[in-house]
């Protein structure tokens, strides 16, 4: 069956330009212009058609913890937020450390409405210990490693699997990608929340900025002696993205990413002692939101990532200090990042699609130009139509988003996966 998608103007890396799309059934754009036709049309009037969105940070949860999330569920909430391609992090249960689980993910993934790249661990178990086999993950594929959830403390290891890293490069055609958790455990041990004014106001114990910071510095200066590609997961405070920013500027193989929430949300939040405002890297303060901003404006920060995390209501609504860290993102991303990131509707599109998915490696699958022959992953969004947020309503077998309740602007009508559409109208297809 061939789909026509109609009526809207076309946005991506070329540019914009006023045009429909037809998607041949091989999965593919089978021409691009005017007086075309299709067995199916979907209405793209007042909206952009865009390169499927890439997320390079999602906690999918299977195998181990589908209570809170499946490949299928995950999926199905990252197709009505846009996305064609979700990175798995592999902090998973049995941990994605070795070539049995990666083929499990992607089976599963061969099922859903996404692509799901599995990303695999720096350390066995992501116990930063024993370096996993890359070369054996690097051999089916696995391109990005990251013990997410975990910095990698010992820096000597680290400078070790950097090594090791750049010696894979062959063998996977591109550059491997260490993705790095940083977080420095001895200073974050026992701390719930931002270190500041507001944890002091309220008697939580607090993580401080230094946490984050020092292994940002460390692994930038391991960047400098391994020549490494490292990915820098999360940034959250001013600091950390001006030490991204000089590595950048000297040339260094570095890239980052920052989620919604560290631009949009500050550590004030947790004034309701509500968990549902509790992550890691916690929420900082105003002037770190706008730094965040800034890094996105200028570039300093490649992508956004939502850093989805679900989590079972049970467990999710302990109090402050017992309840786990994490947030739903998926669905919300494109709104929010249109609406706070401060950067204009081109730039939203390339930090949410064709960028991340270069840094992913999968560029010529997901984020190409909308031209013939390319492959059809789509997104047909709506910059001006408001929503409500509810979690109760979200695809995600969880409901935990800190933006309940809250109107956002701007919000996908269609999602086209390998040439389906698995989003018609705001609704997901069964």
């Amino acid at each position: 069956m061939s789909l026509l998608i109609r009526g809207g103007r076309i946005l991506d890396a070329n540019g914009e330009r006023a045009l429909d799309v037809e998607i041949g059934d091989d999965g593919r754009i089978a021409a691009v212009g005017t007086g075309l036709n299709g067995d199916l049309d979907l209405d793209a009037s007042d909206c952009v058609i865009s390169p499927g969105f890439v997320d390079l940070h999602t906690h999918l949860r299977e195998p181990g913890q589908e209570e809170a999330e499946t490949i299928e569920t995950g999926a199905r909430s990252g197709s009505l937020g846009g996305y064609t391609a979700l990175v798995a992090m592999p902090n998973t249960e049995p941990t994605t450390d070795c070539v049995a689980v990666v083929e499990q993910v992607r089976a599963l993934g061969r099922r859903s409405t996404c692509e799901i790249v599995p990303s695999a661990a720096l350390t066995v178990g992501r116990s930063g210990t024993k370096m996993a086999p890359l070369g054996e993950l690097v051999d089916v594929g696995v391109g990005i490693f990251t013990d997410d959830g975990t910095g990698l403390q010992d820096p000597r290891l680290m400078r070790r699997v950097m090594e090791y890293s750049t010696g894979l490069t062959r063998r996977l055609g591109r550059p491997v990608v260490l993705a790095q958790h940083c977080e420095v455990s001895a200073l974050s041990a026992g701390g719930y929340m931002h270190e500041g004014e507001w944890s002091s106001r309220l008697g939580i114990p607090g993580q401080p900025a230094e946490a984050e910071e020092l292994m940002v510095m460390r692994d930038i200066a391991l960047v400098r002696l391994t020549g490494a590609h490292v990915h820098f997961q999360h940034l959250s405070t001013a600091s950390s993205v001006a030490m991204v920013r000089r590595a950048k500027a000297a040339g260094l193989p570095v890239t980052a990413e920052a989620t919604t929430h560290h631009f949009t949300l500050t550590d004030a939040a947790c004034a309701t002692y509500d968990p549902v405002f509790k992550v890691h890297p916690p929420l900082r303060t105003g002037s770190d939101v706008d730094a965040v901003r800034a890094g996105l404006a200028d570039g300093t920060i490649d992508a956004v990532a939502t850093d989805h995390a679900p989590h079972a209501a049970h467990v999710k609504e302990r109090p402050f200090d017992e309840a786990p860290p994490g947030m739903l993102g998926l669905e919300t991303a494109f709104a929010l990042t249109l609406g706070e990131s401060g950067l204009d509707l081109p730039e939203v599109l390339a930090v949410l699609s064709w960028r991340p998915a270069a840094i992913a490696g999968i560029e010529g699958r997901h984020g190409a130009s909308v031209v013939p022959g390319a492959p059809a992953n789509l997104c047909v969004v709506d910059p001006d139509l408001t929503w409500t947020v509810s979690g109760a309503a979200m695809a995600s077998r969880s409901s935990n988003t800190p933006y309940e309740g809250r109107t956002l602007r701007g919000r996908v009508r269609h999602t086209i996966s390998a040439g389906e559409p698995v989003v018609i109208d705001g609704e997901a297809r069964r």
